[in-house]
Order: C-alpha cells, then sequence, then structure tokens
C-alpha cells in the first residue's frame, strides 16, 4: 500500500475543526500535527482531535521533516504568505479559498509552487463532493441538453462586527470572498467560460465591506444568476438549466444530493451516505495525488483558480471596490 500522507493543519480556525473532524474518513492520510500563534490553542486543538503533535508558532510545524502536507486555513489575507512559507519549506499545500486575495498574488504562488517542484491546491471542496459529481457526470452525459442557465446562491446572516474576520476590511472581509466564490466556482465548473460581460448590484456594510452581492454573467449561449450575502439566507441551491432538462442541487456548497428533472418529471435522483461532513473528499483526492507523484492537483486545477481570481476581481471593479484596505 502506499505510504500515508502525513499532514500538519496551519491555523486552528473554525474552518480547521471541519478538516480535522472530517480526516477520519479520508483514506491515504494521517494527521500528525497542528499549528496556532498560541501553544495552549494548539494543545488543546490536538488533544481534541487526537492530533500528536501541537506547535506554538507556524513556523515550527513547517521545519517538522515528518510532514507532507499543509492544510492552511488562515484569514484571506494570510493565506499568500502562509503558503509561500509552507512551499519554502518543500510542504505540500492544500490553502482554503479563496488562494489569494488578488491574481497576482495566485500567480506569484503557481510560480513557487512550479519552481520548488511543490503541490499547490486551492481547497474548493464543493467540487469534490459526490453530488456535484454526480450532477456534472450527468451533464456531461447530455441529460439536460445544451445549458442555458446557471443559477447559483450561497449567503447566511452574519451580524455585523467590523472586528470579525468575516468584515474585517484589513483581512479581506466582505461576502464575495467567503461566500462568493462558491457560485463563481460552480458556474466555472459547468461552463468553463468567461463572461463576456458582469453585471453586478451590491451593498455595503457600514465599513465598507461587502455584505449583499448579485452578479449575472453573460456567458454566451449560457447565462449565470449568482448571488451572495451576509445579510440574509439564500436558498443555498443550484440550478442547472437545459433546454431538455434541469438538474437542481439543494445547499450545493456542502450537497449530500442532487435530482435530475425532465419536464416536469423525476428522471433520475443521487443521495450520498457519507459519514463525514464533506471535507473527507477533498483531503483523499490530495492523498491520492501525492501519492501518484503528482505536482499538480487534477480536479481544483491552477487554471481553474486562475478563473476563480479573474472573475472576482471583475466583479470587485464593477462595484467600484478593493478586496482589502
Amino acid at each position: 500500500m502506499p505510504k500515508p500522507i502525513r499532514w500538519g493543519i496551519l491555523s486552528t480556525a473554525r474552518i480547521s475543526r471541519q478538516f480535522a473532524g472530517d480526516f477520519v474518513h479520508a483514506a491515504g492520510g494521517e494527521l500528525l500535527a497542528v499549528a496556532s500563534r498560541r501553544m495552549d490553542r494548539a494543545q488543546a486543538f490536538a488533544g481534541e482531535f487526537a492530533i500528536p503533535r501541537a506547535y506554538g508558532s507556524y513556523d515550527e510545524m513547517l521545519a517538522d521533516p515528518d510532514i507532507d502536507a499543509v492544510y492552511v486555513s488562515t484569514p484571506h489575507t494570510l493565506h499568500f504568505a502562509n503558503s509561500m512559507d509552507a512551499i519554502a519549506a518543500g510542504k505540500a499545500v492544500l490553502c482554503e479559498k479563496p488562494l489569494t486575495v488578488v491574481p497576482d498574488d495566485a500567480e506569484k504562488l503557481f510560480a513557487a509552487a512550479e519552481e520548488a517542484g511543490v503541490y499547490l491546491m486551492e481547497a474548493m471542496w464543493t467540487w469534490f463532493l459526490p453530488a456535484v459529481r454526480t450532477a456534472l457526470d450527468w451533464y456531461r452525459a447530455g441529460r439536460i441538453g445544451r445549458l442555458l442557465h446557471v443559477k447559483a446562491d450561497f449567503g447566511y446572516p452574519m451580524p455585523f462586527d467590523p472586528a470579525s474576520r468575516v468584515y474585517a476590511r484589513e483581512l479581506a472581509g466582505g461576502c464575495l470572498l467567503d461566500m462568493g466564490i462558491y457560485p463563481i466556482a460552480l458556474a466555472w465548473l459547468f461552463t468553463r467560460s468567461d463572461p463576456l460581460s458582469i453585471g453586478v448590484k451590491h451593498h455595503l456594510a457600514p465599513n465598507g465591506a461587502d455584505d449583499d452581492v448579485l452578479m449575472h454573467f453573460d456567458l454566451g449561449e449560457c447565462q449565470a444568476a449568482l448571488s451572495t450575502s451576509f445579510r440574509a439566507r439564500l436558498p443555498n441551491s443550484a440550478w442547472l438549466i437545459g433546454d431538455e432538462g434541469t438538474i437542481g442541487i439543494p445547499d450545493f456548497w456542502r450537497a449530500s444530493e442532487c435530482t435530475l428533472y425532465g419536464r416536469d418529471e423525476v428522471l433520475d435522483h443521487f443521495s450520498d451516505d457519507r459519514e463525514g461532513g464533506g471535507f473527507e473528499f477533498e483531503t483523499e483526492a490530495v492523498n491520492r495525488d501525492l501519492q501518484a507523484g503528482r505536482k499538480r492537483p487534477e480536479v481544483v486545477t491552477w487554471n481553474d483558480s486562475r478563473a476563480f481570481q479573474r472573475h472576482m476581481a471583475a466583479v470587485f471593479e464593477k462595484m467600484g471596490q478593493q478586496p482589502v484596505l
């Protein structure tokens, strides 16, 4: 059997808890270490998830020769520096979305990973969910005909607090980078097309962070209606509408099921039987890539991440906004 990939988690942020909790359901890996800027937090996290090693600094964990791969889950504005440090240490990197705040920094990461011969992937976990893969298979098999509309939204009420990570302008707060990347990535997954034009309506929180964004992507024959919000709970669903049928994906960002419709009838339905929360599929895919000796991801490719960056940058431009102060 291939040697297990030994992982370290960089940061004890909330999303790190889901990664660690789901890790036990992913084949091919071993969760070896966690690092925080405070040792007490690292030790508490390690104790909760039975992780053997705890580090009170990121640099200490990156210097551990036993670690093969690092999961970066710090605030958006730290993704670039933390991923660059991990690459310099020779570690494979799975970095939370968005990979970087601006496209130029993403290109610098790709160049560094290429030069170092190190694996780097943006953690778009939605793309690995069995329900989303099934929906993609249905579409590629022609079961809805020509794709004419993509509708996807992701929003939850987030009480305004300018000091919180999700709103803080100095941390690239705002709903577009935090949640809006999900519908943008979903549209790209099914269309692989850059918009011919983009229409945007948005609302700003008192500190200038975007807290509600509606986007229209003109993709030629296909039109994408995408939205994200901190002001309200949106349906959080995705619809792929063709001239012969429709695919519905409830809670698409964490999807566990999808349904194929004809004109007025259900033609097919898929529901997974996963044991974890869904991060395990992404982790397992990285393990397979690394065990196969791949230096680049097979699913969320660098060109995919480039597309996310292009589209978010274009939306910010339409809003007349910068992602960070």
